[in-house]
């Protein structure tokens, strides 16, 4: 029987459906934004097209990342090819600020250079407000599915989505929460720029968008390069490792634990364990690689390695 990790659970039906919603949701958005800048002249809305497209195109890379991540290990790649979950999911975060921040950064400091008046304001509302709507849907996706694995880890929505080794999931939530934040400025500099005749709240407005996103784009270029250059979960996925590892009959004591996240809610094991019974080496050896072969049984395991411990070690208490 393949065993049980509690908190890493290896599924990508719910990241799938998350990115899903999100590229429908910002498709939409982006078409019907695209549409109001040119009609109003907003900076503001320009800046948010420009959110929105990058956002749309970044959903692309999180499908590839979401489907390359879950193929199955070969001779190559014995732990699988979770990691590239990352790969894709950086270029994400890079398409981001390129294309994102710094697109309506740009916009807004010609905007205050060569300032253009805006017109039809009430296309502008309408189509934030509707774009309000869809991204909130999108975000409440993302709400769905990081809300149950918080609880199971017992970590508050924020710290989960942060720490997380799902990068779609962390992206789209990211981007989602960038997107409701610059919807409000782009109304503000919307707005302002109607009452007081001037471009440059809007403009202003423009520039802010795009240090939202120039944030949330730096935060998760940080978070993929921690992932590819090699990380320990937290604290507690290491505990619930070591337990069920402890669970097992055979398993005395574990005097020494390495984990690493190879991937979306998989990790890789290196431990030693003092097994129970005295028997000869040859049996030991074959006990360790079953229990090595229990361990890597689980979808959430992508590989394990096992050595004896030594009298004098110290046992590990999860």
């Amino acid at each position: 029987m393949a065993i049980d990790v509690p908190g890493v659970p290896a599924e990508q039906n719910e990241s799938a459906l998350t990115v899903a919603v999100a590229f429908v949701a910002n498709l939409v958005i982006a078409l019907a934004k695209t549409g109001a800048a040119v009609v109003t002249g907003s900076a503001s809305l320009v800046a948010e097209a420009a959110h929105s497209w990058a956002d749309a195109g970044n959903e692309v890379f999180l499908v590839v990342a979401n489907r390359r991540a879950h193929r199955p290990p070969d001779d190559a790649h014995p732990h699988g090819y979770g990691r590239e979950a990352y790969v894709w999911s950086l270029f994400a975060a890079l398409g981001l600020f390129v294309a994102g921040a710094a697109v309506s950064v740009q916009h807004g400091i010609s905007e205050l250079f060569h300032p253009e008046p805006a017109t039809d304001y009430l296309i502008g509302y309408i189509v934030l407000a509707v774009s309000f709507v869809l991204e909130g849907t999108s975000f409440l996706q993302s709400i769905r599915q990081a809300g149950p694995e918080a609880r199971t880890l017992e970590r508050d929505l924020i710290e989960h989505v942060l720490v997380t080794s799902d990068p779609t999931l962390r992206a789209v939530f990211a981007e989602d929460s960038a997107a409701l934040v610059g919807i409000v400025l782009a109304a503000g500099g919307l707005g302002l720029h109607q009452l007081t005749g001037s471009p440059v709240p809007d403009a202003i407005g423009s520039i802010l968008v795009g240090l939202v996103l120039a944030v949330v784009a730096v935060v998760l270029i940080r978070r993929n390069r921690d992932f590819l250059i090699g990380q320990e979960p937290d604290a507690r996925i290491r505990s619930a490792v070591l337990r069920a590892i402890l669970d097992q009959p055979e398993v005395a004591r574990v005097t020494y634990l390495r984990l690493e996240v190879t991937g979306p809610r998989v990790v890789s094991i290196v431990g030693d364990v003092d097994l129970t019974g005295d028997d000869t080496e040859s049996h030991v050896a074959v006990r360790l690689r079953a229990l090595e072969a229990k361990l890597t049984a689980s979808p959430a395991v992508s590989g394990a390695v096992l050595s004896l411990s030594a009298p004098d070690e110290q046992s590990l208490e999860p």
